[in-house]
């Protein structure tokens, strides 16, 4: 028999039992890869395209969904992107890059998944769908940057202090949790448990495609 899903955390439980089940790869993390510059550099061109997508989806979503939770939410999460621009800029300088030349680069079809994914839910997702799906990214993509940060402080690559003031950085607990309100919410108003899980689900595997074109796979 079929459990019904009411609630959040019996949606985040789901998650995070396929997240168990069918992990999805971080190849810079992979046994025997060593981190390189050009797969930091790579890191860095990769973020700045979703930042670019990053502004434009929130404030779609916003617009298609402008009461509380879910206005906060997307308010939130675009503060965090806009004020983040500078340092990731720095970052970038420090490791050799100019920023004016990111704009089409790395050219591969990885650096753009998770803009594609992010930008289909902010367009069609249901409010609770980008509740989800923002958990879905805040849970995933930070625990990938504190496990590469490890990697590459335990290597014997040098590495401007510019990267680790970027990358080093706690999930953002509180966030996560207004994310979780906004599924709540969301799912209170009659929004579709199977959708929701689908697009976490896209969203995770997006968030791996983010870690493929930083290592050029």
């Amino acid at each position: 028999m079929t459990t019904r899903i009411e609630s959040a955390d019996q949606l985040v439980d789901e998650v995070e039992k396929r997240r168990r089940s069918h992990p999805v790869p971080n190849p810079l993390l992979a046994a025997g890869t060593e981190p390189t510059l050009e797969h930091l550099r790579r890191l860095v061109g990769t973020e700045v395209q979703c930042h670019r997508t990053e502004l434009v989806a929130y404030g779609t979503m916003l617009s298609r969904f402008p009461h509380r939770p879910a206005a906060d939410l997307y308010l939130c999460l675009g503060r965090l992107v806009y004020d983040a621009s500078p340092k990731l800029e720095t970052c970038a300088r420090a490791l050799g890059l100019d920023p004016d030349e990111l704009k089409f680069w790395p050219p591969d079809r990885t650096t753009y998944a998770f803009d594609g994914v992010l930008s289909w839910v902010a367009a069609q997702g249901s409010q609770a769908a980008t509740g989800m799906s923002s958990y879905a990214d805040l849970t995933g993509y930070y625990a990938g940057c504190a496990a590469t940060v490890a990697r590459v402080r335990s290597s014997d690559l040098k590495v401007p202090d510019e990267f680790f003031a970027y990358y080093d950085d706690e999930t953002p607990s509180d966030l996560c949790r207004l994310a979780l309100e906004v599924v709540q919410d969301g799912l209170d108003r009659g929004d579709d448990p199977s959708e929701i899980l689908l697009t976490a689900r896209l969203l995770d595997e997006s968030v791996g495609d983010f870690w493929r074109a930083a290592a050029a796979i």
